[in-house]
């Protein structure tokens, strides 16, 4: 942890902050200028890091979309809220009504909240935002390759153009009434836009109550689409033009918090789900020095470019390198707010030492569990030492990804028992199992205990602490288009 000397502590007093979390879809660890990127400028989030704190160590719970955004909602693992992987359009599940949201905790205290962008965790209406404390809803109800279209980019053999192609026309959702049965390519170029421009209005509507904004982008995830006014100005090709929009959206949302005069009461958080989707190359980002990408619990995969900015209470220009997590925002803005936490048992852990800059802070997570693939324990790790146990994962293998929105198909992959010290091997390249064999043995206790509580499909286990997914009954409403 960098910090300056004299960073106050102000953990103690609850306060009502706004808080928004800006949340990016497959965007790779060095896909930002405070991260190592340098093909395309992002001058927004250049100022948000020099005003605010980078995280580098900053993970989610598992490195796939409904998966990674149910955890962020609820505090828990993935596997504690029983959701795994990228629901579809013909999914019947969803985020468990009796789940407790982060929206739900900032109504405790009155907060506005709202949600524009990508949800992901189920499209009846039941599961959409609305019913899950958000106020206001706008956006697509699952990523936006989601639909009959996204099969003509490419070929990945019959099987899945068969399957893309039983995909229904991408829904486009206000609370939760579908307001375009049919998006089209015109539409994706907008989304942005759209999202940002209902952002802005919500920040302008509130006066003095506080809100919680949660903006999740349908980018940089494939199809990229992007609006004319980016459109080929990053120099970079179309991923460049995309993440120079997101950065767009990110000086707006920050241009309007300063003219409503609430810069100083409001944490924006930048993170995102997952790390990049390397089998489309040239469409798809950079985990920089971390190891493979989205679809894996390499570091590449799960570690994601994050900063958080509050003037005045967030050191500026500061960096944290302890660990911390998407599971971590639920209690640590219940504490912030002087809310409630759920009554069930929830995996994150309060950050504000960490946010605020308090000098010897070090990260509260004793052991941190990689779950994938639908329940395995792939990893365990702590604030230096990752332990991988033995899997199969997906890997290019050193070749490029494709081009022009094509991806070319991955290989399979397998890891034996592994321990990698990311201090000094942050690209997990050496195995030092054989030197540590106490740290082993010690990641390996805490990888039982994850095993009793969540369960592990590679050695067959069933969690003690597992809760059941929300389920679409006879007589919910479904949403049809």
């Amino acid at each position: 942890m960098t910090a300056p000397s004299g960073a106050a502590d102000a953990a103690n007093d609850a306060e009502t902050p706004n808080v928004v979390v800006i949340f990016i879809d497959d965007m790779g660890y060095a896909d930002i200028g405070p991260f190592g990127a340098k093909d395309y400028p992002t001058p927004n989030l250049d100022r948000m890091a020099a005003e605010g704190m980078r995280f580098t160590d900053f993970v989610v719970s598992t490195a796939v979309c409904s998966a990674s955004r149910a955890s962020l909602l609820t505090g828990s693992y993935n596997r504690r809220v029983g959701i795994s992987g990228a629901l579809s359009p013909q999914a019947r599940i969803g985020l468990n009504p009796d789940e407790v949201t982060l929206a739900e905790i900032c109504r405790q205290k009155g907060y506005a909240t709202a949600c524009f962008g990508k949800w992901h965790l189920g499209h009846h209406p039941k599961f959409l935002p609305t019913n899950h404390g958000f106020d206001e809803y706008f956006g697509l109800p699952y990523s936006n390759d989601m639909w009959p279209r996204h099969a003509d980019h490419f070929d990945l053999g019959p099987a899945l153009t068969k399957r893309k192609k039983r995909h229904p026309p991408l829904p486009l959702i206000e609370q939760t009434t579908v307001v375009d049965s049919d998006v089209t390519e015109d539409v994706q170029k907008q989304l942005t836009t759209l999202y940002t421009e209902r952002a802005v209005d919500f920040i302008r509507r509130q006066g003095e109550k506080p809100f919680f904004l949660y903006v999740p982008h349908s980018m940089v995830h494939v199809p990229l689409y992007v609006s004319e006014k980016f459109e080929g100005k990053s120099g970079a090709g179309l991923y460049g033009d995309v993440v120079m929009e997101l950065d767009w959206s990110v000086g707006e949302i920050l241009k309007a918090l300063k003219e409503q005069g609430i810069d100083e009461r409001t944490l924006v958080i930048f993170t995102s789900d997952n790390g990049p989707w390397l089998s489309f190359g040239d469409h798809a980002g950079s985990a920089g020095p971390l190891r493979e990408g989205k679809g894996t619990m390499f570091e590449g995969g799960y570690r994601e470019p994050t900063i958080m900015r509050w003037p005045g209470r967030i050191p500026a220009g500061t960096t944290c390198t302890e660990l911390a997590s998407t599971i971590d925002l639920l209690p640590t803005v219940a504490a912030l707010i002087g809310a409630e936490l759920p009554d069930h048992p929830i995996d994150g852990k309060d950050i504000r030492p960490l946010m605020f800059g308090v000098p010897g802070a070090t990260t509260p997570h004793e052991a941190f569990y990689c779950y994938y693939a639908g329940g395995q324990l792939q990893a365990v790790r702590d604030g230096r030492w990752k332990l991988h146990f033995p899997h199969q994962y997906r890997t290019l293998n050193g070749r490029p990804g494709g081009t022009g929105g094509s991806p070319v198909n991955y290989e399979t992959g397998k890891i034996g028992l592994a321990l990698f010290d990311l201090h000094n091997d942050i690209g997990e390249t050496t195995n030092v199992a054989d030197e540590h064999p106490e740290v082993v043995a010690r990641l390996q206790q805490a990888a039982e205990r994850a095993r009793d509580d969540l369960g592990d499909r590679l050695t067959k286990r069933k969690g003690k602490g597992v809760r059941p997914v929300g389920r679409l009954e006879p007589g919910d409403e479904r949403l049809s288009w």
